[in-house]
């Protein structure tokens, strides 16, 4: 039987505190030259948990003292009014940054309204020139997730160099980007999803675990090599309301070095990665003016 392993919980919250902090002088410099960064959302429908998100976007907005503005659409909204509206913000000046909130609705195409955005503007580093720039190892505006997810192991000090790396999810949001990102930092990235045979054995290797793959405490205590740090990126509602992450924390706790919590861990960098690529779009921007 292995022996217990005490478990450090990483406070994304605190982490997030200082990363806005970092960015404070960095406005400051910008508003002295005559240039408010600005961060437009748009938010399609009324999705609460979406909602939410929004709210706490805008709070950490003002809190660095960048512009926001809110665009709410009505979840019947054609998709031509979306994508109408997201090149009105294009050629907005005083918007540097455009986050559509996702989900949207059914009849409307994410990619088409993620492929509107202009590159330069993409600061959820959806659009393809920014997927293409990061997988080329020459990223402007990394995903804002992934890239919480890394400044988040730089943070605690943990280099992913030489280690293995098992991310467990596949989507273009989080499980590709942070693939990707451990590969840039020289980590041996290995990408588990619904169809990998014998998960438990590969995910028993890892050094470093991240976990995106959208089904509560899926990830269990069973399959933690000892010692590993592991990253909760997921977030899910239970039946009774309460919100759960991807990892079963109660046994993973005492087996994982480092472990994420859900809520407080991966989602407060998340807002921070979005306000910091959004001082550096302003910052490209005031370079070129």
């Amino acid at each position: 039987m292995d022996t217990p392993v005490d478990t450090k919980l990483i406070d994304g919250a605190a982490h997030a505190r200082a990363v806005r902090a970092e960015l404070r002088p960095r406005v400051e410099a910008l508003r002295s030259s005559g240039v408010v960064p600005g961060l437009a959302v748009v938010l399609v429908g009324n999705d609460p948990a979406s909602r939410v998100y929004v709210r706490s976007k805008a709070r950490a907005c003002e809190e660095v003292g960048l512009y926001s503005e809110q665009h709410d659409l009505q979840g019947s909204t054609a998709e031509e009014q979306v994508l109408e509206r997201v090149r009105m913000l294009n050629r907005d000046p005083r918007i540097h940054g455009i986050l559509v909130q996702l989900p949207l609705a059914a009849h409307i195409s994410v990619d088409r309204v993620l492929h509107t955005i202009s590159p330069e503007k993409d600061v959820d580093g959806f659009h393809p020139c920014n997927v293409g720039l990061l997988a080329t190892g020459n990223p402007v505006f990394a995903p804002c997730t992934p890239a919480g997810v890394l400044r988040l192991l730089e943070r605690e000090g943990i280099s992913p160099e030489g280690k293995r790396a098992v991310i467990v999810g596949r989507s273009n949001i989080v499980g590709k980007p942070v693939a990707m990102m451990m590969l840039r930092k020289h980590a041996t990235v290995t990408i588990c999803h619904s169809r990998t045979r014998e998960l438990g054995g590969v995910t028993r290797e890892a050094d470093i675990l991240v976990a995106a793959i959208g089904r509560a405490r899926f990830v269990t205590g069973d399959m933690i090599k000892p010692g590993a740090v592991v990253i909760d990126v997921g977030i899910n509602r239970l039946p009774d309301g309460k919100l759960a992450g991807d990892v079963d924390f109660a046994s993973v706790h005492g087996r994982a070095s480092r472990l994420t919590p859900v809520p407080g861990g991966v989602g407060p960098m998340t807002i921070a990665m979005l306000l910091e690529n959004t001082v550096l779009a302003a910052e490209r921007t005031a370079k070129t003016a």
